[in-house]
C-alpha cells in the first residue's frame, strides 16, 4: 500500500530502487511515528477533524501498537511501502475508516520530518548518557595518574614533560566541547516541523502550537518552507556533532596505539583485551583502538557526505533526502558501541611508572632548565642560548623534578572545573521536559 498511489502501480523494478533500504531504517522510526500520530489525531479533534470518540479509538489503537514498537513485534509487510503507511494500514484495518482519517491536514514529507526530528533527539540524549560514564571515567584515571609523568610531543619529536594525570584530563575536556556541538545540534532537532505539510501548510485551521506542546518540543519551525528546507541540514548539524565526538575516540585511540607501542612501552593492557598474531607469539595488538580509530574516521566523513548529497538542491522536497538515513541512523549506535569499548579498555589500563627517569627522555627537560637560569635573573633569549649550547656541547645537566603550578598544567589539573563545565552543558538540554512531555503523550 502506499499512501500516494491511485490505481496503477510502479514497475517493480522502479519501486525497489526507489524503496532501497528505507523500510529498514523505517523500523527505527517506527516509535516516533507512533508518537506523532497520537500528537496528530490529538489535535485534529480540537479543531473538529475527528469527534472525541474517534480521537480516543486512535489514540487507543497506537498506544498498543507503540508497545509492539519497543519488543521488536513491529514489521513492516512486504507490500506495504513504509513505516507512516504500515502504521496507517494498522490503523484502518481495526478502525475501518476512522483509521483513514489520521493522514488529514498533513504530508508524508512532514510525517517523516516529524519522526526524524524526533529519533535524532532521542538518539542526542542517548549519546549524551553514555558519555557521562566515559568522561568520568577520564577525570578518575586522570587524578590516579596525575604523578606519573610521560614525555609530550610537538611534530612526533620530544618536546616537554606531561603527565597521564594531563593527558586523560585533556581528553574529558575536549569531551566538553563535544557536548556543548551536541547541545547546539538538539537545538536544532527539537523543533517541531508537524504541520508543514508538503511544504506549503494546510488550508485546515490546525494547531501547530499544540503538537509541539504534546510532543516535547522546545519550538516550532514558524515558516511551512524553512520546515521542509531543514531536512538535510538538521541531519549534517547533526552529524558534525556526532563527527566532533569521533574525533576525540580517533585521536584518544591513536595515542594509545603509540603508546602500547614497545617503542614507547608507556601503557599495557590484559591479555584478553588485546589481540595476537598467527606468526608471531609476542604480538599483543591493539585491535579495540584500531577499529574505533577507523569507525571514528568513518563518522568524522559524514557531514561531508551529507553536505554533498545535498549539494545544489533546491527548496522543497526531494527524494534524495531519503538516502541520509541509511548513512547517519547506524553511525549512533557505532558511535555508541565505540564509547563502550573505550571505557572498557582504559578500565583496565595499567601505566608504567618512572617513564621519564630514562635518560633518552632528557632533552625533554630542556625548558625546565632554561626557565631555572630565568628565574635567577638572566634574559630568556641568553638562557635559551646557553642551554642549546650545553646540549650541543654534551655538557647538558639536568633535573626530573618539575614545579608546575599554574591553571591546567601538571600540577594543577583543575578537573574540579573541567567537571563543573561538563555539569553546565549537560543541564541545558533539560531532557526532563522532554521525557515528562512524552510520558504525558502516552
Amino acid at each position: 500500500m502506499k499512501l500516494w498511489q491511485k490505481d496503477k502501480a510502479s514497475l517493480k523494478e522502479v519501486e525497489k530502487f526507489t524503496v532501497g533500504k528505507d523500510r529498514e531504517m523505517d523500523l527505527l522510526l517506527a516509535p516516533f511515528d507512533v508518537l506523532g500520530n497520537i500528537a496528530h489525531a490529538t489535535m485534529l479533534a480540537t479543531i473538529g477533524l475527528l469527534t472525541n470518540d474517534e480521537r480516543d479509538a486512535l489514540v487507543k489503537e497506537l498506544k498498543e501498537i507503540y508497545k509492539t514498537t519497543n519488543d521488536s513485534r513491529f514489521t513492516i509487510h512486504d507490500n506495504i511501502e513504509d513505516v507512516h503507511s504500515q502504521i496507517e494500514f494498522l490503523l484502518t484495518e481495526k478502525l475501518g475508516d476512522t483509521g483513514k482519517k489520521i493522514h488529514s491536514a498533513r504530508s508524508r514529507n512532514d510525517q517523516v520530518l516529524v519522526d526524524i526530528k524526533l529519533f535524532l533527539r532521542n538518539e542526542i540524549e542517548k549519546l549524551v548518557n553514555n558519555i557521562q560514564p566515559f568522561f568520568q571515567l577520564l577525570i578518575q584515571q586522570s587524578e590516579k595518574y596525575k604523578t606519573h609523568l610521560l614525555p609530550g610531543y610537538t611534530h612526533l619529536q620530544l618536546a616537554m614533560p606531561s603527565s597521564f594525570g594531563l593527558w586523560f584530563g585533556a581528553y574529558a575536556e575536549s569531551l566538553v566541547d563535544d557536548v556543548t556541538t551536541l547541545h547546539a545540534a538538539y537545538k536544532v532537532v527539537n523543533k517541531n516541523p508537524l504541520g508543514s505539510a508538503a511544504g506549503y501548510g494546510s488550508s485546515f485551521p490546525i494547531n501547530r502550537t499544540l503538537t509541539t506542546q504534546l510532543l516535547g518540543f522546545a519550538e516550532l519551525n514558524y515558516n511551512v518552507v524553512y520546515a521542509q528546507m531543514g531536512r538535510g541540514k538538521a541531519e549534517r548539524i547533526t552529524a558534525q556533532a556526532l563527527a566532533n565526538v569521533a574525533d576525540t575516540l580517533a585521536k584518544l585511540s591513536m595515542d594509545m596505539c603509540l603508546y602500547l607501542n614497545q617503542n614507547f612501552d608507556f601503557v599495557s593492557f590484559p591479555t584478553e583485551l588485546t589481540t595476537g598474531s598467527s606468526i608471531m607469539p609476542h604480538k599483543k595488538n591493539p585491535d579495540v583502538f584500531e577499529l574505533i580509530r577507523s569507525h571514528c574516521n568513518r563518522i568524522k566523513s559524514l557531514p561531508n557526505e551529507i553536505t554533498m548529497m545535498t549539494t545544489n538542491l533546491p527548496s522543497g522536497y526531494h527524494r534524495d533526502l531519503q538516502l541520509l538515513k541509511e548513512h547517519l541512523f547506524p553511525a549512533f549506535q557505532t558511535l555508541n558501541d565505540c564509547i563502550q569499548m573505550a571505557i572498557l579498555m582504559l578500565s583496565n589500563i595499567s601505566v608504567k611508572e618512572n617513564i621519564m627517569d630514562d635518560e633518552k627522555y632528557k632533552y625533554a627537560f630542556s625548558v625546565e632548565e632554561v626557565n631555572k637560569l630565568v628565574l635567577q635573573g638572566m634574559p630568556f633569549r641568553d638562557a635559551y642560548k646557553k642551554v642549546g649550547m650545553d646540549i650541543e656541547a654534551g655538557k647538558f645537566e639536568y633535573s626530573t623534578q618539575i614545579n608546575h603550578t599554574h591553571e591546567g598544567t601538571i600540577g594543577n589539573l583543575c578537573n574540579d572545573k573541567i567537571e563543573s563545565m561538563m555539569q553546565e552543558a549537560i543541564s541545558a538540554f533539560e531532557f526532563d521536559k522532554v521525557r515528562k512531555a512524552i510520558s504525558q503523550l502516552l
